[in-house]
């Protein structure tokens, strides 16, 4: 299996899942700022120029939620889960992660850590301003979804956590209001104790130089 990714929000989900389930996996960093992402072989991989993007085989597999139930089902791993009622539960948490919290969460993302990034300048105050309300709003659901609950689906960890929890290690850096929601915070202590949550990425010559 190849997993293209680039060091960023979708790509972290697969790459952190990819190391928690120890799977013997070649890494292709896309550098993003080099446009690699636009030129004519990778889209050929996959025609959206977007990372990650995962070939196993013959299998290509676009979108990072359906690359980790590749994965799981590929590890045979309980992350993925058996009963067709706890997969619809997974695939509920996807939709609105995707729709709702990661989309404003994403906001704030891009507004203070990719704009400076790709020097689009200082972040628009009233951008900031919406996304931060809308955060405290799904923010408010997802803490009181997880009230006497361990994580998402209950007494398991799922995919559902390595999908929703995304964003979260960065909103210290990216002005999300995380800490308003303590079962949120709770929550994703609890990611944080995992290794390959914590440092997802595997190493790359130019990592290894800058922290040498």
């Amino acid at each position: 299996m190849k997993l293209y990714y680039a060091e960023t929000l979708s790509p972290r989900k697969t790459c952190a899942l990819a190391q928690y389930l120890g799977l013997p996996i070649d890494y292709a960093f896309v550098d993003l700022r080099r446009g690699e992402h636009t030129r004519p072989d990778y889209l050929a991989i996959n025609p959206n120029g977007k990372v990650p993007c995962l070939v196993d085989g013959e299998k290509v597999i676009w979108e990072a939620d359906a690359i980790m139930c590749h994965l799981a089902q590929r590890a045979e791993s309980p992350l993925w889960p058996r009963g067709a009622q706890q997969q619809i539960d997974v695939v509920r948490w996807f939709s609105w992660n995707s729709q709702h919290l990661l989309r404003h969460a994403g906001a704030l993302y891009f507004e203070y850590l990719i704009k400076p990034w790709a020097g689009l300048g200082e972040p628009d105050a009233s951008k900031v301003a919406e996304a931060q309300g809308f955060f405290r709003k799904h923010a408010a659901v997802l803490d009181q979804h997880l009230k006497g609950r361990k994580w998402l689906l209950g007494d398991d960890l799922s995919l559902a956590d390595f999908s929703v929890g995304i964003s979260l290690p960065y909103a210290k850096n990216a002005a999300m209001p995380l800490e308003e929601f303590p079962e949120v915070v709770r929550w994703h202590d609890q990611l944080n104790a995992i290794d390959a949550w914590r440092d997802p990425f595997p190493a790359r010559q130019e990592r290894a130089a800058a922290n040498a």
